[in-house]
């Protein structure tokens, strides 16, 4: 009689408990879908950081001083970045009109500082751009499918890792005078080899895991794992490497342009303003001062701000 009680008392109880495990269920799946995603921490931690956060506000507004070059040149100075004005040449600034004053060839020096802008950032954003494409195919293939390709390539990379890059594109430069899209080509062309092993390295840890198993379980193909499944999961490295490298391209063409291997003239880049620039510099230091100030400035900005997105991604960085 008891045991039946017993069992009459479990079978009422069933369906209450059913429910409160039915409760607790659609409470855990709220509640991750309130947790905030990967992106959205790295975001939270960025803006904690101040200086990075600066960082960004003047790498915007860099951006956006060169992208509005011809209207600085229609409505601010006046002046094209050709034009030129011998009688005027070598004012000082906010003489004869010149607001940051004229060059050597009396040409105005703040529509070139937008205008060169333009292509020393153009130069280094097409760079990252083809070395992340180059670099990130060989480095995925070689992570991926190992083996011989695996040795081969890399061994490849090891090799042009040991020449010094800027010695090889000045040796280019030599050969072939470049324009601003070669130019960022030839950088990829050497530039590749870093990024191709970092992410070699990635693609080796992420292959073996079991999300990815359970994609070839199911018949995805080798070419949708990598760009559904490895890709995401690699983006946050690329990025952060992307934030990297910038200062160092704009850097390279500066200095190729500086020795006269880079963008040609009339053709501005903060490059060969400074080149053209130091033989004035104990009469009108302001004209190296300004392009050398603007490269140093996109620099250590951008450089900031790279620094920032590794500690936002840092998964080590709790909230």
């Amino acid at each position: 009689m008891g045991s039946g009680a017993e069992a009459l008392s479990g079978e009422q109880g069933a369906p209450g408990t059913s429910d409160h495990a039915a409760k607790r269920l659609a409470l855990s799946r709220n509640e991750l879908r309130s947790t905030p995603g990967l992106y959205r921490r790295a975001w939270r931690r960025f803006r904690q950081n101040r200086v990075a956060v600066a960082a960004l506000v003047i790498v915007v507004a860099i951006v956006v001083f060169v992208l509005c070059a011809d209207l600085i040149a229609s409505y601010l100075t006046g002046f094209s970045y050709k034009e030129n004005h011998l009688d005027a040449k070598l004012s000082h600034p906010g003489g004869n009109g010149y607001i940051l004053g004229s060059d050597g060839n009396g040409r105005d020096i703040l529509t070139r500082l937008a205008y060169g802008g333009r292509v020393s950032l153009t130069v280094a954003a097409l760079a990252t751009l083809s070395t992340l494409v180059i670099g990130g195919a060989i480095g995925a293939t070689a992570g991926y499918f190992g083996g011989l390709a695996d040795v081969l390539l890399m061994r490849f990379a090891d090799v042009l890792l040991s020449i010094p890059t800027l010695s090889l594109l000045i040796l280019i430069s030599t050969l072939h005078r470049p324009g601003a899209v070669l130019l960022s080509l030839f950088i990829a062309a050497v530039g590749w080899p870093g990024v191709s092993r970092l992410i070699r390295g990635d693609v080796l840890s992420l292959r073996r895991r079991d999300f990815i198993e359970a994609a070839r379980v199911i018949g995805a193909s080798d070419r949708r794992i990598v760009s559904r499944h490895i890709f995401p999961n690699v983006a946050p490295t690329l990025a952060v490497w992307a934030s990297q490298v910038v200062p160092g391209f704009i850097l390279t063409e500066a200095a190729l342009s500086f020795v006269g291997l880079g963008v040609r003239m009339p053709t501005p880049s903060w490059g060969n303003m400074l080149e053209e620039a130091q033989q004035f510099y104990r009469t009108n230091w302001t004209n190296v001062f300004v392009p050398g100030f603007m490269i140093f400035l996109t620099a250590l900005s951008v450089n900031l701000m790279g620094n920032g997105l590794r500690d936002a991604f840092d998964p080590r960085l709790s909230d």
